[in-house]
């Protein structure tokens, strides 16, 4: 005895795959764009947050380097955004970096009073510790979806800061 496995389809079940498919799709293709958005907004971060901290190593370098809003601070991070000349599809007049140094006396390791007022580290004061400055950069950008989206604003800003220790030489 032979079994004989086919299909039975009637006549109202034709086409329906392409009518689950022209329901399903859609649904598909709006994760499938969140999914890019959200991978472009974190690459974006992820740049901005990168130059901060070449700013950073910049500034740390050494206290002629760590002064306020120094242009080769500035011009490190912006090098980094850019990729180092190279094109990513972001221009680096798009970021915008602040940069400014701390100052303080490290006393068994926790550092007191760290102010950046009156923090001249070209002349330390004396303390009864070791004098510690350290360099904030600050870099800003922002992020410019594919599409505009209700209840996020655009362009989205996107601002990262990186602090390090400078060299004292």
């Amino acid at each position: 005895m032979r079994l004989d496995c086919r299909i039975v389809q009637t006549r109202s079940q034709r086409g329906q795959a392409l009518v689950e498919l022209a329901i399903v799709l859609p649904a598909l293709l709006l994760l499938a764009l969140g999914i890019i958005e959200i991978g472009r907004y974190a690459y974006i971060g992820i740049l901005v947050g990168n130059a901060a901290r070449a700013g950073a190593i910049y500034g740390a370098q050494g206290l002629a380097n760590a002064t306020i809003n120094n242009t080769g601070i500035e011009n490190a991070a912006k090098l980094d955004f850019a990729g180092g000349g190279t094109t990513n599809g972001l221009a680096a007049t798009a970021l915008t970096v602040a940069s400014f140094p701390t100052c303080g006396c490290d006393i068994g390791g926790t550092i007191s009073s760290d102010t950046a007022g009156n923090c001249t580290p070209s002349t330390p004061p004396s303390c009864a510790g070791h004098w510690v400055v350290t360099i904030h950069v600050t870099a800003s950008g922002s992020y410019n979806g594919l599409f505009s989206y209700p209840g996020i604003p655009s362009p989205l800003p996107i601002s990262r800061t990186a602090s390090m220790r400078v060299a004292q030489n």
